[in-house]
């Protein structure tokens, strides 16, 4: 990190040097620390630059120029996300910063950072990559701006953009520089994007599709594999015989897939999407279907007179592959320039192991996907089992705890198509929706096998899942929910239904809220087996495109059935290349071909419309009630008003009550109490706790103290919660994707301050 550190390894110049909006944790979890170990292994001396001052180019020659090339990425998180909320304000704290200190990043980091260095040191190699450039690789909306941007390879003006896991292509790219190829020439890794003069692939040989003319204008039918045999056979089976129709077929689909691999699809251009909704999620749609490495095509969109390339994705990194990354020789903590400091987003996953990559979800509002891939890349028992050990054996302040096994999602490990050929052909965005695919295999016995052979090794306390989990999967396994119930959970255990209305759901692609009812029912006899006292922690977004008002009504009152109060809320944040953001955009539905007479999607885009959504889902909050009212009136629901059970919201403010913002201070009758002198309502992780206090379980008229969790963080009292859905409910780096509300089972906990909680993703 400094030439002084140079010096003592006896370096006149760094081969690579990685620049990066966060700091510098020596930590598989960190994507630049993880980057960094790879490439010294293959021989590379690697030097980081870890939140320079981007205003200007001096701090880029921190480290002398490199031999080989420049590495930009934003950090964990996409800046933007990182930098404001979904009201489009500035966040107060940076959790990948020392002691949190908000500021030390400019927005659109990656693009900035590149061209810096390209001030820096005029006729450099710069290569882009990690979860914001990945995610802003083609054309993409811009919530923040309200804008369509450029891809942030023609913005950055990089050599090279690098996306999805991209330590195969790092690797080769590095090699293939140092035996001295030219970055120009480097045309063929896979997960990699680059500029091009308009039309050159043609005269390379390549076969150009327009993806209005096979998509656009058809009716709708279901998608066919692109390998599946349509040739007319005759009806003679003799005559099939006779002319080997096995070998015939193997023979079609081989040079079919001969074809794909020299096809690339022309998507609309930058200038047309940007001033046509309808062809915006039309290009989208269309990206979305070139997404599985086994059969997708490159892909190419116009900028102006030149092209933004996409090569196909990267291929799933093997096991062996994965275990050896996660063998490298990370240090596990913070670099010592750092001193005392205290980095939030290390303190989250500290002592957490991800034991796999990828999602096959699918779910609209997360960006997962379209970074790390649909299909799992799982560790091996042995390399998982290892960092467990090197955890309790080097992280200092280990108290016995594992606070995660887990990634994007806790029960998806070694789980996935039982037919190589079936994934390698299949186009489905989900395997689990709107059911789970028959061809998926859902067998949990690994994952428990692996969570029996972690808290039995010595030294271990307890292990717990903190990664969120997906509860239409764990029904089809109970033994898994028994398992998991009864040794790992800590009280709470986080899950995402995130609506009970089939509209949002489907627009989701989540399942209905019956499985959420029965993994509830499960949980809880599994509980009383175990004889724990443990609840669910339901995450809800609010202002989901395809979301009505009667919507939230709907949610608000199913709410009030099951006796929970959320007190950690946001709307939903519309993150670059999600699906949901595109019908956020667009209101128009790219989950089925987009027509210019589609049916819309409900969207709420106003401000005051977001936030009423938002209010519905604190129903019990006073300082909601006068709009609610309002809302209620408008929409023909004022039934809804008044003292009663069957009642939302009562029709008079407490007595006493001063709406925030008013002169004698906010929430005047009884912060922490509910309306009527009820239990008190807290927090999501740790029942409301924040750091420093003990958290309090209120049953009937008796309070029991109850441990405060390690990993809880203070936020200000009374704020409104800032944390995304990449901070929140899935593990590795932070996909910004969905909004959520956490929930506190109303007359079981008590309350402090809204507490941030999820861990980083890569």
């Amino acid at each position: 990190m400094s030439r002084a550190e140079m010096d003592n390894l006896g370096w006149d110049s760094c081969d690579i040097i990685l620049v990066t909006g966060d700091a510098y944790v020596d930590h598989p979890s960190f994507g630049m620390a993880l980057i960094g170990r790879l490439l010294e292994a293959q021989g590379f001396r690697v030097g980081i630059i870890s939140q320079p001052d981007w205003r200007s180019a001096a701090a880029f020659r921190t480290l002398g120029k490199p031999n080989l090339y420049f590495g930009v990425t934003a950090g964990n998180m996409d800046s933007m996300v990182n930098r404001y909320t979904a009201d489009r304000k500035l966040r107060s704290d940076d959790a990948y910063t020392p002691d949190a200190q908000a500021g030390l990043r400019p927005d659109h980091s990656a693009t900035v950072y590149a061209q810096r260095c390209r001030e820096a040191y005029p006729g450099s190699v710069v290569v882009m990559g990690s979860i914001e450039a990945s995610l802003r690789r083609i054309a993409h909306y811009d919530y923040w701006s309200d804008t369509v941007r450029r891809s942030a390879l023609a913005d950055a003006k990089a050599d090279l953009l690098v996306y999805g896991n991209a330590e195969r292509a790092l690797v080769e790219l590095s090699h293939r520089l140092a035996l001295g190829e030219s970055i120009e020439t480097i045309r063929d890794l896979r997960g990699t994007a680059y500029l091009a003069s308009r039309g050159a692939h043609l005269e390379r040989g390549w076969v150009e599709l327009d993806s209005t003319d096979f998509d656009l204008p058809r009716r709708i039918d279901p998608i066919q594999s692109p390998y599946e045999d349509l040739t007319p056979v005759a009806v003679d089976p003799q005559a099939r015989v006779a002319r080997g129709v096995a070998l015939q077929r193997m023979e079609r689909v081989a040079q079919r897939r001969a074809e794909r691999a020299h096809t690339v699809v022309r998507l609309p251009s930058y200038e047309a999407v940007r001033e046509d909704r309808v062809l915006y999620a039309h290009a989208s749609r269309s990206f979305h279907l070139e997404s599985n490495p086994g059969n997708a095509r490159a892909i190419v969109q116009a900028h102006g007179e030149r092209d933004v390339w996409l090569n196909p994705p990267p291929l799933p990194l093997t096991t062996p592959e994965l275990d050896a990354v996660y063998a490298l020789p990370f240090q596990r903590q913070p670099h010592p320039s750092y001193g005392k400091a205290r980095i939030p987003a290390y303190e989250m996953i500290r002592f957490s192991v991800s034991i796999m990559r990828g999602c096959f979800g699918g779910c609209t509002f997360c960006s997962i996907t379209e970074h790390e891939g649909r299909i799992i890349q799982s560790r091996s028992e042995e390399s998982i089992l290892r960092e467990v050990e090197e955890i309790r054996d080097r992280t200092p302040g280990f108290t016995g705890i594992i606070s995660d096994l887990g990634g994007p999602s806790a029960n998806m490990y070694r789980l996935g198509c039982r037919d190589p050929e079936v994934e390698r052909s299949c186009r489905r965005l989900s395997c689990l929706y709107p059911g789970v695919c028959e061809n998926l295999d859902t067998n949990h016995a690994p994952l428990i096998n692996l969570y029996r052979k972690a808290r039995s090794l010595p030294g271990i306390k307890k292990v717990l899942i903190g990664s969120g989990l997906r509860y239409d999967l764990a029904v089809r396994a109970p033994d898994y929910v028994r398992e998991l119930t009864t040794h790992h959970v800590g009280g709470y255990l986080k899950i995402a239904p995130e609506h009970t209305e089939s509209g949002p759901l489907s627009a989701m692609m989540k399942p209905g809220i019956g499985d959420y009812e029965k993994f509830k029912e499960l949980f809880e006899r599994f509980s009383r087996a175990a004889g724990k006292e443990q609840y669910l922690i339901p995450y809800f977004i609010a202002a989901h495109p395809g979301t009505s008002l009667d919507d939230m009504v709907n949610l608000a009152l199913w709410l009030k059935r099951s006796g929970f109060r959320l007190d950690q809320v946001q709307t939903f944040l519309p993150t670059p290349m999600a699906l949901a953001t595109t019908m956020y955009h667009s209101q128009r539905n790219p989950l089925r071909p987009v027509r210019r007479d589609s049916l819309p999607v409900e969207s709420e885009r106003t401000g005051r419309g977001r936030r009423l959504h938002k209010a519905f889902l604190r129903y019990h909050d006073p300082a909601n009630w006068p709009v609610l009212r309002e809302a209620l009136k408008k929409i023909g629901r004022a039934d809804l008003i008044g003292p009663g059970k069957r009642h939302l919201i009562p029709a008079h403010q407490p007595a006493g009550f001063v709406m925030p913002g008013a002169s004698g201070g906010a929430h005047a009758a009884t912060r922490g109490k509910a309306p009527g002198g009820g239990a008190a309502y807290g927090g999501g992780n740790g029942g409301g706790r924040t750091r420093g206090e003990a958290g309090r379980i209120v049953r009937g008229a008796q309070t029991v103290r109850a441990p405060l969790s390690k990993d809880t963080a203070r936020a200000p009292a009374g704020a409104a919660s800032t944390a995304s859905a990449a901070q929140r409910q899935r593990p590795a780096a932070a996909t910004g994707a969905a909004s959520a509300a956490r929930a506190t089972p109303a007359g079981k906990r008590a309350g402090g301050a809204p507490v941030r909680g999820g861990k980083p993703r890569r």
